[in-house]
């Protein structure tokens, strides 16, 4: 392995390439401030497409671009609740029968919480007997 490394030269440290005839891409400044009355440039390309908005990184508040640029509306969703998720399956009517079917069964104590039961009279019978 002694033998692979490169000698004289570091990790993460210098890179021996130049800069010589290399052309950086065409940038510009872009300004923005923050409610807070920061302001500062971000340095894009030219190509770039330009957000409205840039996290300032000074107090990480959402900084406005000067320029004018807005954000665009975001159309949102109203939230689904348990109950229209239930009506995409269910009709009232199928509801209402099932309301009643499972009273009928709690009243009778077939179902529910075991301290809330009654005996019922089928259960009377067979004690009885």
């Amino acid at each position: 392995m002694a033998e692979r490394t490169l000698r004289g030269a570091r990790l993460g440290g210098q890179s021996f390439e130049d800069e010589r005839g290399i052309e950086f891409a065409a940038r510009q400044q872009v300004g923005y401030a923050c409610p807070q009355g920061h302001k500062f440039e971000v340095p894009m390309s030219v190509e770039a497409d330009i957000p409205a908005n840039w996290e300032c990184p000074r107090c990480g508040a959402v900084a406005l671009n000067v320029d004018g640029i807005l954000p665009e509306a975001k159309a949102e969703k109203p939230a689904r609740t348990h109950w229209d998720m239930l009506l995409e399956r269910r009709s009232i009517k199928e509801l209402e029968d099932i309301l009643t079917e499972r009273l009928t069964l709690l009243r009778d104590g077939e179902i529910g919480p075991a301290h809330l039961h009654r005996a019922s009279k089928s259960r009377k019978k067979k004690t009885t007997a």
